[in-house]
């Protein structure tokens, strides 16, 4: 725990300006950004006597070593960049809001040829047009078929659309009048752009010039006696109608607003935003945040919209956004939000009317989403530390392991050996640290040598990262500057789990002892009676199969085999589509596709001549040579055999194997079934 008044900056180096500040910790990692309209005056609240300080606060500035500051113009400017760090370095005081699901979106892809319509989750891109968020996808899926009658736009994959371009057969939905079949050319693609924009139109609440043109139709269709005409007609309004009727109207004037509401207690804070489009509700989302920093309403208001914002330009930003209580300063945030979308936007707190009574409703729900969130959470707050717990108890540490990293070798019969580390933090996955190793010292298959060396790899580099910030050394210049974000092997875990039995503890614990690291545990999990392994004990520890330390432990364990196993079968790939074409120097993917295309596969080529190789355009007589000697010095590949048959099989146009016996498409690889299972370590 770090003393504030070790790091505290002199008097009058502050600058009396608007700035974003960083706080750092030990390990130069940025712990908290914020922003101020006066950072002296600001940086100064977190100076005091600690006595005074929220006890949030307390624990970052204890926790941090190193204060620094960005000056900048104007408070928009500090708003801006305030996100845009907060984004890049993910520092852990600072309020998150996290997503309590990956809501999904209807996207249409307007970037396309034949746009297509679907259901998107995740990051939005380029050239694609969203409705929502909405709570479930099946909502969309209703939604978008009982639209499709009127608006028949694409909605298959690229290689649905693809199969059907080529057989001149549309699927189904083309057939039932579903999807305009632009894919056989029933429509032109300026046709079916004109149907996507229609389809976009109503989405976005410009409803009623539509449904009053399609009832004008109905009734001129019906005055010219073209009654089946007029009866589909009618059976289009109906369906645009029961679409509509699935987001009721609930302001008047067709207003476009996002309503944002905040539940909270002195720990967490839930969010929720109902988006209304054209006086309907057209989406709705919600998010939970730890309160890490004491903090009020108007600044969990004001994340919000960073969250919300940040990202989005245009008409992404409504024309009025309705809060709960406004950000202090609110000027800077509602310039900010003006400059994203291009036009003036209003936020503001509703007073009275339908927007009041809205927002009331919207409040309701982030209400229910904390109570939610919090039972879900407190059960998974005490299954997690009663695993850490047990699991410092029969190891005999003197804390719960916070931070686990567990290895795992694995091999296909002493090939491509590779090694995994995941990383476990308070329980929970860290995927983003997660990290892949190459068995470089030796070749072959042992299992304790290459755990050795994996983990002498990781602490070495933990080491060098130590040494140059400048952990060991003494004076003001002891630490390096560099940008705050987080460094591969840079923090050091409380407990190393190995996947193995009493050989890899001891290899891990010797690769440690040759570093002179004393003050990380090491076990192992070993997978037959699932005992854990403690280095220079005879017998292991075993923990009852109902505890939740063992289970935690197996978790971690599972999910390193499962990463190297990933990893390991990614290189065989690699290796098994290689060939001797690509250690021919200058000869890129063109000129290989062009061989290949002109002998028919990799065995005729190996067989022609450099006067043969020469005709294939592209390939001179110098290259030529090179790919000839090439293969002179590739030992020739076996042959391979399908082993339900017996047979040979013969190599297909790309130098795969093309069986000639069996099953069509049948994986064939060496060695009997009982063989092959197994293989994979």
């Amino acid at each position: 725990m770090a003393d504030p008044s070790s790091y505290r900056p002199r008097p009058g180096q502050i600058p009396d300006s608007p700035g974003v500040y960083r706080f750092r910790d030990e390990h130069r990692r940025v712990i908290y950004v914020g922003k101020a309209k006066s950072l002296r005056q600001r940086l100064a609240n977190y100076f005091q006597d600690l006595a005074g300080l929220h006890p949030r606060t307390r624990t970052m500035v204890t926790t941090a070593a190193s204060v620094e500051w960005t000056v900048v113009s104007t408070e928009v400017e500090a708003l801006q960049l305030e996100y845009s760090w907060i984004k890049e370095y993910d520092p852990r005081f600072n309020v998150k809001y996290r997503d309590d699901k990956s809501y999904p979106y209807l996207a249409v892809t307007m970037s396309e040829q034949f746009p297509r319509v679907q259901v998107m989750r995740g990051h939005k891109k380029k050239g694609v047009r969203y409705f929502g968020p909405y709570a479930h996808a099946w909502a969309i899926r209703d939604t978008v078929d009982l639209l499709l009658r009127v608006f028949p736009v694409r909605t298959c994959s690229a290689g649905v659309f693809k199969n059907a371009a080529r057989t001149d057969r549309p699927c189904l939905l083309g057939y039932i009048g579903k999807c305009s079949a632009p894919c056989v050319g029933r429509v032109s693609p300026e046709e079916h752009r004109e149907l996507a924009d229609e389809f976009c139109d109503f989405m976005a609440g410009r409803t009623g010039t539509y449904l009053r043109r399609l009832e004008k139709q109905m009734v001129q269709a019906a005055d010219e006696m073209e009654y089946e005409r007029a009866a589909r007609l009618r059976d289009d309004i109906g369906a645009l109608k029961k679409a509509m009727e699935k987001n009721a109207v609930v302001l008047a004037d067709a207003t476009d607003a996002d309503l944002i509401a905040v539940a909270e207690d002195e720990l967490e804070a839930a969010v929720q935003i109902f988006h209304v489009r054209g006086g309907r509700v057209r989406g709705q989302r919600g998010w939970v945040t730890d309160k890490v920093e004491e903090i009020t309403t108007g600044a969990l208001v004001e994340h919000a919209l960073q969250q919300l914002y940040g990202e989005e330009s245009g008409d992404s930003v409504p024309k009025e956004v309705l809060v709960p209580a406004l950000p202090d300063p609110v000027e800077p945030v509602q310039e900010w939000l003006t400059e994203r979308r291009g036009s003036s936007v209003s936020l503001r707190i509703p007073q009275r009317g339908d927007k009041k009574a809205l927002m009331e409703t919207v409040a309701r729900n982030a209400l229910q989403a904390l109570g939610l969130h919090k039972t879900k959470r407190a059960s998974d707050l005490t299954t997690r530390s009663r695993a850490l717990e047990e699991i410092a108890d029969a190891l005999g540490l003197d804390s719960a392991p916070l931070r686990i990293e567990c290895y795992d070798i694995s091999h296909l019969q002493g090939e491509d050996v590779v090694a995994s580390m995941v990383v476990f933090e308070d329980g929970l996955q860290r995927k983003g640290e997660y990290r892949r190793f190459q068995i470089k010292g030796f070749a072959g298959q042992d299992d304790v040598r290459s755990m050795h060396e994996v983990i002498s790899r990781r602490f070495k580099r933990y080491l060098a990262e130590k040494e140059r910030t400048g952990e060991w050394a003494e004076g003001e210049d002891a630490l390096a500057e560099d940008d705050g974000r987080p460094r591969k092997f840079a923090y050091p875990p409380q407990l190393v789990v190995v996947d193995g039995g009493q050989p890899q503890v001891a290899a891990a614990k010797r690769a440690l002892d040759e570093l002179g690291i004393d003050d990380i545990a090491v076990c192992g999990l070993a997978k037959r009676l699932e005992e854990v392994w403690v280095p220079g004990e005879d017998d292991p520890v075993v923990l009852p199969r109902t505890s939740e330390g063992l289970y935690l432990l197996q978790r971690i364990r599972d999910e390193a085999h499962r990463f190297a196993i990933t990893y390991q079968r990614t290189k065989r790939a690699q290796r098994f589509r290689s060939s001797p074409l690509d250690d021919v120097p200058g000869l890129g993917e063109t000129r290989k596709q062009a061989l290949i295309k002109h002998f028919g596969s990799v065995k005729r080529l190996r067989s022609a001549t450099i006067d043969q190789i020469c005709e294939v355009p592209g390939i001179g007589r110098k290259t030529a040579e090179t790919i000839a000697a090439a293969f002179a010095q590739a030992a020739p590949a076996a042959p391979a055999v399908n082993t339900a048959t017996g047979e040979i099989m013969e190599d297909t146009e790309d130098g795969a194997p093309e069986t000639t016996a069996g099953t069509p498409g049948e994986p064939v690889t060496a060695g009997t079934p009982d063989e092959r299972r197994g293989q994979e370590t």
